[in-house]
């Protein structure tokens, strides 16, 4: 079958021949029909050795349930049937096999593209919310607001009845944020003032030691990335007296959560009856996944990227 994989020259991809995979006990084989671009995979692709191959997101059909024991599971979705999910690498190819508890059906109304951009920026988002507990009425700082788990979190906090703050990057960014439910959306955080109960944290950086400013008493900073890929130097004297949190979540060391399936099944729910917004930037040939990388690296695009698999052609 055919992949994509590094070509250790600085975050490019090419097509390759790799063996097929098949579907081992707990697994799932699917024909894939789509998967979306992390900026994470494109961190990961700058230093990755040729061979390397990417790949989280994915949407396609069943093709092989595979076995539990010495039978085949019963629950599974049967072969044909439309699923995504999340692998810890490797789903960029035409067929990925998963643990089934890392699957979910796709649900009518949510197309196989705006499925495959839902699995690892709308599980961060959902994960890093639940770290507050009750949001209602709290109030919630999104830094990265424009990007793909910010636009989710934005959405779900919203949702949750919290009080949003939507902080874009560049005043381009802005469009569409107090749509999906910010009270306000403002470009950097230099004027905000401190007391959220709960910021998401994605910078690094001077993101990060601004996010412990503004964190409120008792209040929760969940960094989940470093997009800055810089240090952070903070005063530990300004931030300890607030008896707050500093949490770290990476959505790829919970991907065995036995809430995976249902967490992807509810953020599916939602994107199908159009209460959760799957915002694709570009949508591309797998073909020409270098032009697409290449524009998500320079900040070309707000939103999720999505690469269509297609099948090679018959000579």
């Amino acid at each position: 079958m055919r992949a994509l994989s590094a070509t250790g020259d600085g975050g490019l991809v090419e097509l390759v021949r790799v063996p097929e995979p098949s579907a081992g006990t707990g697994e799932v084989l699917v024909d894939v029909r789509a998967v979306s671009v992390n900026r994470g995979e494109l961190h990961r692709l700058t230093g990755a050795a040729a061979g390397w191959r990417p790949g989280w997101d994915f949407a396609g059909v069943v093709a092989d349930q595979g076995t539990s024991g010495a039978a085949p599971a019963a629950g599974r979705p049967a072969p044909g049937t439309r699923v995504f999910g999340i692998a810890d690498g490797g789903s960029w190819a035409e067929r990925v096999a998963v643990p089934a508890a890392r699957l979910a059906v796709v649900p009518d109304g949510l197309s196989v593209e705006r499925a495959a951009a839902l699995p690892t920026a709308g599980l961060t988002a959902l994960r890093a919310l639940r770290m507050h507990g009750d949001l209602a009425g709290a109030r919630v700082l999104v830094t990265g607001a424009a990007g793909g788990v910010g636009r989710f979190a934005v959405q779900l906090a919203h949702r949750f009845k919290a009080e949003v703050t939507a902080v874009a990057g560049r005043p381009d960014r802005r469009e569409g944020l107090a749509a999906l439910g910010a009270a306000e959306v403002v470009v950097g955080v230099e004027g905000l003032k401190a007391g959220f109960d709960l910021v998401l944290e994605t910078g690094g950086g001077e993101s990060l030691r601004e996010a412990l400013r503004l964190v409120a008493p008792h209040g929760t900073v969940v960094s989940f990335g470093n997009s800055s890929r810089a240090s952070t130097t903070f005063s530990v004297s300004d931030f300890y007296p607030k008896e707050a949190s500093l949490r770290g979540f990476y959505v790829l060391n919970d991907l065995d959560s036995p809430r995976t399936a249902d967490d992807l099944a509810y953020l599916a729910g939602l994107a199908a009856t159009g209460e959760l917004a799957v915002d694709i930037a570009a949508t591309s040939d797998w073909r020409d996944a270098r032009a697409i990388l290449h524009r998500l690296s320079d900040r070309r695009l707000a939103g999720k990227a999505v690469l269509l698999v297609t099948k090679e052609k018959q000579s």
